[in-house]
């Protein structure tokens, strides 16, 4: 970790992080969010019988979407090729809520935590697209950074 903000210049301005440089490495990311839910929404989903159909299933997709459309999203993300998404749920009945962890990783310059992020996020907000005529109270949360390995920072786990 660095206690400087490497998006500034040493004048202060916002610039795109130099990584011609750096060691192409692999490079893996893990995130997770959760999007909390009434009860009957819930069962919509784990039932299948959602009006607009899988709900999970578009999610997924969504989300390995959103992970390669990352830099156009992030203004100052470099664009990167990803070489695998994994976009895995859990249902949590005791909490009523859907829980997703996304892996993503590449082998390059710079690190994919943005990727496995931007991944989460845009499958929660599908979840809640897809659902918000039943609920428009679904709450999303906890998205985070759980894991990432490596480039010159080494292995980091929250």
């Amino acid at each position: 970790m660095t206690d400087t903000m490497t998006h500034f210049d040493q004048n202060g301005q916002a610039h795109m992080v130099d990584v011609g440089c750096k060691t192409e490495t692999r490079r893996i990311a893990k995130a997770a969010g959760s999007i909390k839910m009434n009860a009957s929404t819930l069962a919509l989903i784990t039932s299948g019988m959602a009006s607009k159909g899988d709900v999970l299933g578009v999610a997924r997709i969504a989300a390995i979407q959103a992970s390669k459309r990352t830099s156009d999203l992030i203004p100052l993300c470099h664009p990167l090729y990803l070489t695998r998404v994994a976009v895995e749920f859990h249902i949590d009945q005791e909490n009523t809520a859907v829980d997703c962890t996304v892996t993503a990783e590449t082998f390059g310059r710079t690190g994919v935590e943005m990727e496995a992020l931007t991944a989460v996020s845009v499958a929660m907000l599908t979840i809640y697209d897809m659902c918000k005529a039943v609920d428009r109270g679904m709450e999303i949360t906890r998205v985070r950074l759980l894991e990432k390995q490596g480039g010159r920072s080494g292995h980091w786990k929250a």
